[in-house]
């Protein structure tokens, strides 16, 4: 397995673990898992933006990345 495949199966888990926990999110009876769970998928959102800017400049300056 490549390393630009690694990377990118890797987002796909983050998504998922995102949309995990935004159901919970949702679900929660108590405020403060409600909020919990809200600022997990945020912060999961923001990792989730850095490392596919980072695949982006990867697969810029080392194409064999691209299409992985």
């Amino acid at each position: 397995m490549t390393v630009g495949s690694q990377v990118k199966q890797t987002l796909a888990t983050l998504r998922g673990a995102g949309a995990t926990l935004r159901l919970y999110s949702e679900q929660a009876r108590q405020r403060e898992a409600k909020e919990a769970f809200a600022e997990g998928a945020k912060v999961l959102e923001e990792i989730v933006k850095e490392l596919e800017d980072r695949l982006m400049v990867s697969e810029f300056e080392e194409p064999q990345y691209k299409g992985s």
